[in-house]
């Protein structure tokens, strides 16, 4: 498993087209991948899950991968989420 802390820095925070490339690009990867935010952890592959997150601009978030490519699949999701999730 391995994990890394973030800041989402989008205006707009994680609404839903950020939301929805975080989580096609989660959906690429084989590890269970969760975002941890506070004491909840959410699912990164499901919009459901990571839409209830209500996670906002400079909120802190923990990436959580496990599983065969987790090292590529948090290289991956970090790098796209420090370039605005495609905003």
């Amino acid at each position: 498993m391995v994990t890394q802390s973030i800041v989402i820095e989008n205006k707009s925070g994680l609404h839903a087209r950020p939301a929805s490339n975080l989580v096609t690009a989660a959906s690429k990867f084989k590890s269970a991948i969760f975002i941890k935010k506070g004491e909840k952890s959410f699912i990164a592959k499901s919009i459901l899950s990571v839409m209830s997150a209500g996670i906002k601009r400079d909120t802190e978030i923990e990436l959580i991968c496990d599983g065969e490519d987790e090292s590529d699949a948090l290289k991956t999701l970090v790098s796209l989420i420090e370039s605005g999730l495609g905003e």
